[in-house]
């Protein structure tokens, strides 16, 4: 085991909840995936998360925490805003409560910030900059790391690619670009063809739908490839206008639709340039994940780490 001082991250999500052992390094040396009681609503998530920490505290004895939190929020205090995907968050003070049942630092911020941030310091933005990430899961998020340091707009939010309208009328990125919302384009797709490849795929499975996409893709089914399309030229149109603004070396494409793989960041790749301007042609390089499905953690360990180096210098 690293003999650097242990540091906690807590992935707080829409459908996922993890906690992390590790060190500024960004190794991972104990990994506690929780099935997040949704449900419950962020009175029993919080409930999961007292109860899984103090056997990892007596084990480890970690010198700080750090927390990506799925929605906006006060990064400065640690309150939290909101949760677009979980009730019982509104304005509760996610770093004040940690430190107060753990009696240790703490520093929370916007789940996409914090995978942003391990992402481009240990995963596939290693060695470019800036690096933009698209976090494509539960909801649409975003965040940007510009030499080595995350950006932060006015509090509480930043870099909220969801939240993009795709038309005047309103429709959101998040609308057309989300887990849930890809699972609700299978069902359209079944429903209008049900003795189609993703109808047997699926069968009778409610929820999650999308995660035969992939299987779809393989079968070379026309139906899955043109829902396939139509997302990556949203994601693409939303993605067009971070480039725009703030003209990233690189893109991560990550979250739960993610794990579709190379199709997706094939056809993402292949739709952003339609929607860039020509002076920054041919656009980012757009990346899978480096770090998998523990960006976020890995994020947050380096947030800890931050944190503890700022409490340092104002010593």
């Amino acid at each position: 085991m690293s003999q650097t001082p242990s540091l906690i991250g807590i992935e707080i999500g829409g459908t996922k909840l993890q906690i992390a052992v590790g060190d500024r390094s960004g190794q991972i040396h104990e990994l506690c995936p929780i099935p997040a009681d949704r449900d419950g609503g962020g009175e029993a998530i919080r409930r999961q998360i007292a109860e899984a920490l103090p056997p990892l505290i007596a084990r480890h004895k970690p010198s700080a925490i750090g927390v990506g939190f799925g929605g906006p929020i006060d990064w400065k205090t640690g309150v939290v805003c909101c949760s677009h995907q979980v009730v019982g968050w509104h304005d509760f003070p996610l770093g004040a409560w940690l430190n107060e049942i753990t009696g240790l630092p703490v520093i929370v911020d916007n789940d996409a910030n914090t995978a942003t941030l391990g992402e481009a310091l240990f995963g596939a933005g290693r060695g470019h900059d800036p690096v933009f990430w698209i976090n494509m899961g539960s909801g649409v998020g975003g965040g940007l790391v510009n030499g080595g340091k995350l950006y932060h707009g006015a509090r509480p939010g930043e870099a909220e690619v969801g939240h993009i309208r795709l038309d005047k009328s309103g429709v959101l990125v998040e609308d057309r670009c989300s887990g849930w919302a890809l699972d609700r384009r299978v069902r359209e797709a079944i429903q209008a063809m049900p003795t189609g490849t993703l109808a047997r795929l699926v069968g009778d499975q409610v929820g999650g739908e999308a995660r035969h996409l992939g299987e779809a893709l393989a079968e070379g089914d026309p139906v899955a490839s043109a829902i396939l399309s139509e997302l990556a030229d949203n994601v693409g149109f939303a993605l067009s206008h971070v480039v725009q603004l703030f003209h990233p070396e690189l893109i991560v494409v990550g979250g739960g639709v993610s794990l579709l793989g190379e199709p997706l960041r094939a056809a993402i790749a292949e739709a952003l340039p339609r929607y860039v301007m020509d002076s920054f042609q041919p656009g980012p390089k757009v990346v899978l994940p480096g770090l998998g499905q523990n960006s976020v953690p890995v994020g947050a360990l380096a947030l800890a780490a931050s944190h503890l180096d700022s409490q340092s210098a104002h010593r």
